[in-house]
């Protein structure tokens, strides 16, 4: 694919070290150049800002599997996906696949054909689709074959998780919405419980599977983070397995031991953008507020990025260019990724450009090719 040689005048550019400043911006061979190149496109009205990276985000499943069993070409819910993601100023995805128990869009094979869908269109698609794989802690028994499994998915990011409702099966009792779950696993409903309370049953065995396998996944350079980290404690013991992200830590005693380590803390924008936690879980405004956030995801609603930054900037609990940093440079930080995540010379000419006045997204590009373009912006790019 063939990226764009040209200049980007008359806009405001959020860059390294000026903030919003008025500039021109030169793009060619998809990476931001020092001199003038091609010809220009006026962009006054609009705001050009670092293309955003989302570290974690599970909205697609609503197009690979629209209903169950709806869905037989998968790559085509991958095409879907991307157009959604480039439409909300995303230029770097990380999709967030689960291996759950749960089963149906959530089990062993599903994830497999998710993962080679992702692989499959790559070729054919501008945004950077990275795969991530989350992992149910639980599932003694996938334990083994998950490192040469990791490695034929191409997956990079690993994070783990534990869903079970270790307290009503402490009890005896059926969780919440059993038979339902049961069903879209296509499970009888008392062979699913049954396995929840064998998983239960096995927890003490977990923790030793999880140091062997970390061992090995951290050998393969596989990244890998923890999800939902409830104390200071638990976020201690996946460090010392060598996973340095905490996705979404529940409480602030959680967030403050990643923060003294020096661990990397990701937190939803929807958290933001909605004021607290769905789940009653600490809020993201008072984390950011204390500086315990390095970079905002996605989570489950891709618009939710851009309107976080935007509404921590209109705030003024940060400037823009601090509250922008938390879905651009911040989360490059996190993925390890230095050819992006800022507007330098030199780096991906990865940009999503803002109307002005609505702050809607008018254009996406993803190393200097358009992967979103709506309205009067395009006139000014083909004219």
């Amino acid at each position: 694919m063939t990226s764009l040689t040209l200049t980007l005048t008359g806009a405001e550019v959020l860059l390294p070290d000026q903030g919003l400043t008025r500039a021109d911006l030169s793009l060619a061979e998809g990476i931001v150049q020092t001199e003038r190149a091609g010809r220009e496109v006026d962009l006054s009205g609009y705001l050009v800002l670092p293309g955003i990276i989302d570290l974690h985000g599970d909205g697609f499943e609503r197009h690979i599997a629209p209903r169950r069993g709806a869905m037989k070409q998968m790559d085509e819910g991958i095409l879907s996906v991307e157009a959604e993601l480039a439409a909300n100023g995303i230029t770097t995805a990380v999709l967030a696949q689960f291996l759950s128990w749960e089963g149906g869009v959530r089990g062993p094979e599903f994830a497999g054909q998710v993962f080679n869908a992702i692989a499959s269109v790559k070729d054919r698609v501008v945004t950077d689709l990275m795969p991530q794989l989350r992992f149910e802690t639980h599932m003694l028994e996938d334990y083994p074959s998950l490192p040469e499994r990791i490695t034929a998915w191409q997956v990079p990011y690993v994070v783990f998780n534990d869903h079970l409702p270790h307290d009503r099966l402490a009890e005896g009792r059926k969780p919440p919405r059993l038979t339902g779950q049961a069903l879209k696993a296509g499970r009888n409903p008392e062979v699913h419980f049954e396995m929840l309370l064998s998983m239960h049953a096995r927890r003490d065995e977990v923790p030793a599977a999880l140091d062997a396998l970390c061992t090995s996944l951290a050998e393969q350079g596989v990244r890998m983070g923890s999800h939902d980290d409830a104390t200071a404690q638990t976020r201690a013991d996946w460090r010392a397995r060598g996973a340095m992200i905490a996705e979404f830590p529940e409480t602030l005693a959680a967030a403050e031991a990643a923060r003294a380590a020096g661990d990397h803390i990701i937190l939803g924008s929807p958290n933001v953008v909605r004021g607290g936690s769905h789940k009653g879980n600490v809020s993201a405004l008072d984390l950011i507020t204390m500086g315990l956030c390095d970079a905002l995801a996605s989570d489950y609603h891709y618009p939710s990025p851009r309107r976080a930054a935007l509404m921590l900037a209109k705030s003024g609990l940060l400037d823009l260019a601090g509250a922008w940093a938390l879905v651009s440079s911040g989360p490059a930080r996190v993925l390890g990724l230095q050819d992006r995540g800022d507007l330098s010379p030199g780096k991906r000419g990865d940009i999503v450009i803002l109307d002005t006045e609505t702050k809607r997204v008018a254009a996406t590009l993803a190393g200097g090719r358009v992967s979103f373009m709506s309205g009067d912006i395009a006139a000014r790019f083909v004219g």
